[in-house]
């Protein structure tokens, strides 16, 4: 029987310097631009660049029809996403994550802003963290401004903002949230964050990590290559990056975050440290609305619509 090659499973090349070939190719989805809309448009998007040094951006969605309270404008929760990837692969304009804002935006509906952070293993974390911070105070500097950014300024509730993420995703959202706890980013007010399947570990493997180890999508040998690409050089897999439930400063300030959905599903390695964390919030006084499901897989929502659909209801359930 041959050896499972990780790379090989993930359609990468590791490269002498360091850096990935990234062998898939991901269907994109151009921005419609904030001009006029064709008919039968329901959500438009655009194209912000954030910090031309990093190269990262943004790609804001609204909807075309903006709900009205006595002939104003309502305003409209702003959601920041951050996507699923194992920390080296998507961008905010593959077709998956363009179509799952576009979906988000339209049934909420809500202000969506979905934050194209660089991957690793080309920047490690806390890169992406940086990145986030970064998305928030672009945001946040609009909101100030009598001239921003008009979907911003004229469409968003701040008093609404909801940290959302998948994988990867919903660890950026956990750490920068943790982050931003301690920073003025009024008039932001962060009204919840929303963990889908957050993408978490330690050195000490977990009951659900040997049972599904073989697991066909998401085995440990592929987990383990992606936090060795991610994590700073130097450091392991009970670092706070990787392991926030062993951190006490971590612990400290969890109390803090106020409400959070957490998403998961029964067929994921990472099941047993998703409950454990959601066991770590309560237990700080976090109200924690926690979602799981026995049958389903880590990235199940990528393949099955009604997967799809039905994470997208909790979302919504939990911003309206």
């Amino acid at each position: 029987m041959s050896k499972f090659d990780p790379y090989e499973h993930l359609k990468i090349h590791k490269n002498e310097d360091g850096t990935l070939t990234r062998l898939m190719k991901f269907p994109q989805i151009p921005s419609t631009g904030d001009g006029d809309l064709l008919p039968g448009q329901t959500v438009a998007s655009k194209d912000v660049t954030l910090d031309p040094t990093k190269n990262t951006w943004l790609r804001i969605f609204r909807p075309a029809k903006l709900p009205s309270d006595d002939d104003k404008i309502a305003k409209l929760p702003l959601v920041i996403y951050f996507h699923a990837g194992g920390w080296i692969n998507f961008h905010v304009s593959d077709a998956l994550n363009h179509e799952t804002m576009t979906k988000l935006s339209l049934e909420i509906p809500a202000i969506a802003v979905a934050v194209n952070f660089r991957l690793a293993p080309e920047t490690k974390l806390p890169g992406q963290y940086d990145d986030a911070t970064d998305a928030i105070n672009w945001i946040k500097k609009q909101a100030a401004d009598p001239n921003g950014d008009p979907w911003i300024t004229e469409l968003a509730d701040f008093s609404r903002v909801f940290l959302y993420g998948t994988s990867c995703g919903a660890n950026i959202v956990l750490h920068t949230a943790l982050r931003v706890i301690n920073q003025d980013i009024s008039p932001l007010t962060v009204a919840g964050i929303i963990l889908c399947q957050p993408l978490i570990g330690g050195k000490k493997r977990t009951k659900s990590e040997l049972k599904l180890a073989a697991d066909t999508l998401f085995p440990l040998p592929v987990i383990d290559l992606l936090w060795e690409l991610a994590l700073p050089n130097g450091t392991d897999r009970d670092h706070r990056f990787c392991n926030p439930l062993g951190d006490q400063q971590v612990k400290a300030k969890m109390g803090k975050l106020g409400r959070c959905l957490v998403i998961g599903f029964g067929g994921d390695p990472l099941i047993d440290r998703q409950q454990e964390l959601v066991q770590m919030m309560v237990m700080q006084g976090v109200v924690v609305e926690a979602r799981f499901d026995d049958v389903g897989f880590h990235g199940i929502e990528m393949v099955d619509p009604r997967r799809a659909s039905a994470i997208l209801n909790f979302v919504k359930e939990f911003i309206v």
